[in-house]
């Protein structure tokens, strides 16, 4: 029996401004999934996350959460449904030390992770506790940035190109990381440049270009398609 669908995006347009960016997106999250959303740089990969958010400008469409109709409502409504945002610029405060930004962030659902959970999943960051946020390494920021939405109680994480400008032994461990979420129970939503990061997290791939779905790729499928994949992305 397959898990429920847990993120629904049907039809879904974005803008900034009088920019149209997203035309019409289609695709799902089922419950404990990590899908990720592949593309050439300017596809529209970020901006899905974000009108997921609600931090767009105008956005129709429909997009469901565990069942429930998001497209009205505000950013913190959404956030209180359970998800986690991660974006590319991280978002640490500067004036705030590694547990300060760990601690900065409201509760939104139950079962969040204690600081003792995410100092054993994050080693580096209990070493870094007491240092500030943006005195740390670019693999420490983003591992901050990641931890502090586990400890929200968010079961949806979108996770936007969280392995970007890092050393190759972070990635690892990001990947390590991902997959010991994915054994929890958490949906996630990677959108990444990094195609070797990507493919062997992702139960599926959708690939988006000029703000539309053009193809969505199984695990199983990707030893049949990747060249076709490949040549979408540019790769």
């Amino acid at each position: 029996m397959s898990e429920p669908v847990y993120l629904n995006v049907k039809n879904l347009h974005a803008y900034y401004g009088e920019s149209h960016i997203l035309h019409g997106i289609n695709f799902h999250v089922n419950r404990g999934e990590c899908l990720s959303l592949l593309g050439r740089n300017g596809a529209g990969r970020t901006t899905t996350l974000r009108a997921i958010m609600g931090l767009t400008g105008k956005r129709s469409g429909s997009i469901t959460v565990n069942g429930t109709e998001t497209i009205k409502l505000a950013t913190h409504k959404i956030a209180q449904l359970g998800i986690g945002y991660c974006p590319e610029e991280r978002g640490i405060y500067s004036s705030l030390s590694c547990e300060e930004n760990l601690l900065m962030p409201p509760i939104v659902s139950s079962g969040g992770m204690s600081l003792e959970e995410i100092y054993d999943m994050f080693p580096n960051l209990k070493e870094r506790r007491h240092s500030q946020g943006t005195r740390m390494s670019g693999g420490e920021q983003q591992m901050l940035a990641m931890a502090r939405i586990l400890r929200t109680g968010a079961k949806l994480l979108l996770l936007d190109e969280i392995s970007e400008g890092l050393a190759p032994v972070i990635v690892d461990r990001l990947a390590e990381i991902i997959t010991t979420l994915k054994s929890r129970g958490f949906t996630i939503v990677l959108v990444e440049q990094n195609f070797k990061f990507a493919a062997p997290l992702a139960d599926r791939m959708v690939i988006i270009e000029h703000g539309q779905v053009c193809m969505e790729v199984k695990q199983e499928e990707l030893a049949v398609k990747q060249n076709e994949m490949f040549e979408l992305l540019g790769v």
